[in-house]
Protein backbone atom coordinates (compact mmCIF):
# COMPACT_ATOMS: atom_id res chain seq x y z
CA UNK A 1 0.00 0.00 0.00
CA UNK A 2 1.55 3.35 -0.68
CA UNK A 3 1.99 5.75 1.31
CA UNK A 4 2.39 8.76 -0.97
CA UNK A 5 0.30 11.49 -0.90
CA UNK A 6 -2.04 11.70 -3.78
CA UNK A 7 -2.18 14.36 -6.30
CA UNK A 8 -4.33 16.52 -8.11
CA UNK A 9 -4.77 17.24 -11.89
CA UNK A 10 -6.73 20.16 -13.80
CA UNK A 11 -7.61 20.11 -17.18
CA UNK A 12 -7.85 17.21 -19.80
CA UNK A 13 -5.41 14.50 -20.85
CA UNK A 14 -3.80 14.33 -24.08
CA UNK A 15 -6.59 13.77 -27.17
CA UNK A 16 -5.39 10.51 -28.59
CA UNK A 17 -3.04 10.92 -31.32
CA UNK A 18 -1.45 13.91 -29.34
CA UNK A 19 1.94 13.34 -26.99
CA UNK A 20 1.67 13.88 -23.47
CA UNK A 21 3.73 16.50 -22.37
CA UNK A 22 6.95 15.04 -20.31
CA UNK A 23 8.75 17.37 -17.51
CA UNK A 24 11.36 15.75 -16.00
CA UNK A 25 13.89 17.33 -13.48
CA UNK A 26 16.81 16.30 -12.78
CA UNK A 27 18.41 17.01 -9.40
CA UNK A 28 22.07 16.02 -10.12
CA UNK A 29 24.71 15.63 -7.23
CA UNK A 30 22.37 17.75 -5.35
CA UNK A 31 20.74 18.09 -1.96
CA UNK A 32 20.95 17.08 1.29
CA UNK A 33 18.15 14.70 3.66
CA UNK A 34 16.75 18.11 4.90
CA UNK A 35 16.56 19.91 1.60
CA UNK A 36 15.04 17.23 -0.57
CA UNK A 37 12.20 16.68 2.55
CA UNK A 38 11.89 20.67 2.42
CA UNK A 39 11.28 20.96 -1.67
CA UNK A 40 9.16 17.30 -1.78
CA UNK A 41 6.85 19.27 0.97
CA UNK A 42 7.02 21.92 -1.82
CA UNK A 43 5.91 20.52 -4.45
CA UNK A 44 3.45 18.10 -2.61
CA UNK A 45 1.67 21.85 -1.76
CA UNK A 46 2.27 23.20 -4.98
CA UNK A 47 -1.26 22.52 -6.53
CA UNK A 48 -3.10 20.57 -9.61
CA UNK A 49 -0.90 18.88 -12.44
CA UNK A 50 -1.95 19.73 -15.92
CA UNK A 51 -3.76 16.53 -17.06
CA UNK A 52 -1.64 16.49 -20.14
CA UNK A 53 1.55 16.62 -18.57
CA UNK A 54 3.37 13.91 -17.19
CA UNK A 55 5.93 14.74 -14.20
CA UNK A 56 9.33 13.03 -12.97
CA UNK A 57 11.79 13.86 -10.84
CA UNK A 58 15.49 11.90 -11.11
CA UNK A 59 16.91 12.18 -7.46
CA UNK A 60 20.40 10.89 -6.68
CA UNK A 61 20.76 7.23 -5.74
CA UNK A 62 20.60 8.01 -1.89
CA UNK A 63 17.34 10.08 -2.11
CA UNK A 64 15.27 7.53 -4.14
CA UNK A 65 13.59 6.24 -0.92
CA UNK A 66 12.61 9.17 0.24
CA UNK A 67 11.02 10.27 -3.40
CA UNK A 68 9.39 6.86 -3.44
CA UNK A 69 7.67 7.00 0.29
CA UNK A 70 7.09 10.82 0.22
CA UNK A 71 6.57 12.49 -2.56
CA UNK A 72 3.22 13.19 -4.21
CA UNK A 73 1.76 10.05 -6.55
CA UNK A 74 1.67 11.91 -9.48
CA UNK A 75 4.62 12.64 -9.98
CA UNK A 76 6.88 9.83 -10.93
CA UNK A 77 10.32 9.37 -9.92
CA UNK A 78 13.93 9.10 -11.85
CA UNK A 79 17.40 7.28 -11.21
CA UNK A 80 20.13 9.78 -12.77
CA UNK A 81 21.67 6.62 -14.39
CA UNK A 82 22.27 3.08 -13.96
CA UNK A 83 24.75 0.54 -15.19
CA UNK A 84 25.22 -1.27 -17.82
CA UNK A 85 25.29 -4.73 -16.50
CA UNK A 86 22.10 -6.67 -16.83
CA UNK A 87 22.34 -8.42 -13.38
CA UNK A 88 23.01 -8.31 -10.00
CA UNK A 89 26.78 -9.15 -9.16
CA UNK A 90 30.39 -7.85 -9.01
CA UNK A 91 29.90 -4.72 -10.48
CA UNK A 92 31.25 -2.30 -7.53
CA UNK A 93 29.80 1.00 -7.04
CA UNK A 94 26.95 0.11 -9.91
CA UNK A 95 23.25 0.10 -9.34
CA UNK A 96 21.46 -2.17 -11.71
CA UNK A 97 18.02 -1.37 -14.05
CA UNK A 98 16.54 -4.22 -12.16
CA UNK A 99 17.08 -3.01 -8.57
CA UNK A 100 15.90 0.29 -9.31
CA UNK A 101 12.65 -1.74 -10.64
CA UNK A 102 12.52 -3.44 -7.31
CA UNK A 103 12.71 -0.26 -5.31
CA UNK A 104 9.62 1.49 -7.22
CA UNK A 105 11.16 3.64 -9.63
CA UNK A 106 9.92 4.67 -12.99
CA UNK A 107 12.24 6.27 -15.00
CA UNK A 108 16.37 6.76 -15.75
CA UNK A 109 17.95 9.32 -17.06
CA UNK A 110 20.74 7.63 -19.77
CA UNK A 111 23.66 9.66 -21.73
CA UNK A 112 23.41 12.94 -19.52
CA UNK A 113 26.16 15.54 -21.45
CA UNK A 114 27.74 15.75 -17.80
CA UNK A 115 28.22 11.54 -18.04
CA UNK A 116 28.90 12.03 -21.73
CA UNK A 117 31.89 14.60 -21.48
CA UNK A 118 33.04 12.89 -17.75
CA UNK A 119 34.18 14.54 -14.36
CA UNK A 120 37.36 13.29 -13.50
CA UNK A 121 37.22 10.37 -15.22
CA UNK A 122 36.48 9.10 -18.86
CA UNK A 123 33.08 10.01 -20.47
CA UNK A 124 30.46 7.63 -22.04
CA UNK A 125 30.67 6.89 -25.38
CA UNK A 126 27.64 6.79 -27.99
CA UNK A 127 27.68 2.69 -28.22
CA UNK A 128 27.60 2.57 -24.25
CA UNK A 129 24.55 4.80 -23.87
CA UNK A 130 22.79 2.71 -26.21
CA UNK A 131 23.78 -0.32 -24.75
CA UNK A 132 22.76 1.53 -21.13
CA UNK A 133 18.82 2.63 -22.75
CA UNK A 134 18.50 -0.84 -24.34
CA UNK A 135 19.42 -2.43 -20.64
CA UNK A 136 17.41 -0.28 -18.93
CA UNK A 137 14.31 -0.49 -21.24
CA UNK A 138 14.25 -4.49 -21.29
CA UNK A 139 14.75 -4.30 -16.90
CA UNK A 140 10.86 -2.60 -17.03
CA UNK A 141 12.15 1.19 -16.96
CA UNK A 142 11.11 4.01 -18.98
CA UNK A 143 14.21 5.97 -20.62
CA UNK A 144 14.90 10.21 -21.04
CA UNK A 145 17.59 9.14 -23.35
CA UNK A 146 19.93 12.67 -23.83
CA UNK A 147 21.70 14.24 -26.79
CA UNK A 148 22.99 17.31 -27.71
CA UNK A 149 25.97 19.30 -29.08
CA UNK A 150 28.44 20.96 -27.35
CA UNK A 151 28.98 25.02 -28.31
CA UNK A 152 31.92 24.68 -30.94
CA UNK A 153 29.64 21.99 -33.04
CA UNK A 154 26.71 24.30 -33.02
CA UNK A 155 29.14 27.14 -34.56
CA UNK A 156 30.59 24.38 -36.70
CA UNK A 157 27.22 24.19 -38.00
CA UNK A 158 27.19 20.51 -37.44
CA UNK A 159 24.35 20.10 -34.69
CA UNK A 160 22.59 17.44 -36.59
CA UNK A 161 25.60 15.29 -37.35
CA UNK A 162 26.64 15.14 -33.83
CA UNK A 163 22.81 14.34 -32.51
CA UNK A 164 22.49 11.86 -35.45
CA UNK A 165 25.74 10.08 -34.67
CA UNK A 166 24.67 9.65 -30.53
CA UNK A 167 21.11 7.96 -31.94
CA UNK A 168 22.39 6.08 -34.72
CA UNK A 169 23.63 3.22 -31.98
CA UNK A 170 20.12 3.22 -29.68
CA UNK A 171 18.10 3.13 -33.50
CA UNK A 172 20.11 0.04 -34.10
CA UNK A 173 19.84 -1.71 -30.71
CA UNK A 174 15.93 -0.71 -29.83
CA UNK A 175 12.93 -1.78 -31.56
CA UNK A 176 9.52 -0.30 -32.54
CA UNK A 177 8.19 -1.26 -28.94
CA UNK A 178 11.14 -0.12 -27.37
CA UNK A 179 10.79 3.36 -28.15
CA UNK A 180 7.50 3.70 -26.84
CA UNK A 181 9.15 3.64 -23.31
CA UNK A 182 12.10 6.15 -24.51
CA UNK A 183 12.07 9.86 -24.84
CA UNK A 184 14.87 11.90 -25.97
CA UNK A 185 16.00 14.65 -24.01
CA UNK A 186 17.75 17.45 -26.70
CA UNK A 187 20.29 19.38 -24.32
CA UNK A 188 22.20 21.70 -26.43
CA UNK A 189 25.15 21.05 -23.84
CA UNK A 190 26.24 25.03 -23.99
CA UNK A 191 23.13 25.70 -22.34
CA UNK A 192 23.16 23.60 -19.32
CA UNK A 193 23.45 25.79 -16.19
CA UNK A 194 25.00 28.29 -18.10
CA UNK A 195 21.96 30.50 -18.48
CA UNK A 196 22.37 30.88 -22.15
CA UNK A 197 19.15 29.24 -23.75
CA UNK A 198 18.39 28.34 -27.46
CA UNK A 199 15.59 30.36 -28.84
CA UNK A 200 12.42 28.93 -29.20
CA UNK A 201 12.73 29.03 -33.04
CA UNK A 202 16.46 27.42 -32.92
CA UNK A 203 15.22 24.63 -30.37
CA UNK A 204 12.21 23.77 -32.36
CA UNK A 205 14.70 23.49 -35.83
CA UNK A 206 17.12 20.96 -33.70
CA UNK A 207 13.93 19.02 -32.21
CA UNK A 208 12.07 19.19 -36.02
CA UNK A 209 15.45 17.67 -37.43
CA UNK A 210 16.03 15.00 -34.39
CA UNK A 211 12.04 14.21 -35.13
CA UNK A 212 13.06 14.15 -38.92
CA UNK A 213 16.15 11.83 -38.59
CA UNK A 214 13.96 9.39 -36.42
CA UNK A 215 11.07 9.15 -38.97
CA UNK A 216 14.43 8.16 -41.60
CA UNK A 217 15.79 6.07 -39.40
CA UNK A 218 13.54 4.28 -36.89
CA UNK A 219 10.00 4.60 -38.64
CA UNK A 220 7.24 7.59 -39.05
CA UNK A 221 4.95 6.02 -36.57
CA UNK A 222 7.89 5.87 -33.65
CA UNK A 223 8.86 9.61 -34.90
CA UNK A 224 5.00 10.71 -34.21
CA UNK A 225 5.12 8.95 -31.30
CA UNK A 226 8.48 10.06 -29.11
CA UNK A 227 8.85 13.22 -27.15
CA UNK A 228 11.15 15.24 -27.58
CA UNK A 229 12.27 17.09 -24.48
CA UNK A 230 14.74 20.60 -24.55
CA UNK A 231 16.86 20.19 -22.03
CA UNK A 232 19.02 23.90 -22.06
CA UNK A 233 18.26 26.10 -19.36
CA UNK A 234 14.36 25.71 -18.85
CA UNK A 235 12.66 27.97 -16.41
CA UNK A 236 8.95 29.40 -15.65
CA UNK A 237 10.62 32.30 -17.62
CA UNK A 238 11.02 30.45 -20.71
CA UNK A 239 9.59 27.47 -20.43
CA UNK A 240 5.65 28.93 -22.01
CA UNK A 241 7.79 29.56 -25.50
CA UNK A 242 9.66 26.16 -25.01
CA UNK A 243 6.78 24.65 -24.66
CA UNK A 244 4.47 25.92 -27.52
CA UNK A 245 6.39 25.01 -30.64
CA UNK A 246 5.13 21.89 -32.27
CA UNK A 247 8.42 19.77 -31.41
CA UNK A 248 8.80 20.46 -28.16
CA UNK A 249 7.15 17.64 -25.88
CA UNK A 250 8.60 19.02 -22.53
CA UNK A 251 11.41 19.65 -20.58
CA UNK A 252 14.52 17.97 -18.73
CA UNK A 253 15.38 20.43 -16.26
CA UNK A 254 18.11 21.16 -13.78
CA UNK A 255 18.45 24.12 -12.06
CA UNK A 256 14.95 25.35 -12.03
CA UNK A 257 13.79 21.82 -10.48
CA UNK A 258 15.51 22.33 -7.22
CA UNK A 259 13.44 25.53 -6.67
CA UNK A 260 9.41 26.27 -6.40
CA UNK A 261 9.85 27.32 -10.21
CA UNK A 262 9.54 23.59 -11.68
CA UNK A 263 6.07 24.13 -10.92
CA UNK A 264 6.11 27.10 -13.36
CA UNK A 265 7.44 24.92 -16.34
CA UNK A 266 4.82 22.49 -15.34
CA UNK A 267 1.82 24.57 -15.42
CA UNK A 268 3.32 26.06 -18.83
CA UNK A 269 2.28 23.08 -20.83
CA UNK A 270 -0.22 24.55 -23.02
Amino acid sequence: MSTRPKGSSTGDAAKDGERTYLIGGNWKCNGTLASAKELIKTFNEAGPIPANCEVVIGAPFIHLPLLLSELRDDIQVAAQNCGVNEKMGAYTGETCASQLVDLGVDWVIIGHSERREGFGMAGEDNELVAKKVKVAVDAGLKVMFCIGEKKEEREAGVTMDVCAKQMEPAAKLLTPEDWAKVSIAYEPVWAIGTGLTATPDMAQETHSGIRSWMSDNVSPEVAAAVRIQYGGSMKGANAKDLLAQSDIDGGLIGGASLKPDFFNCITAAP
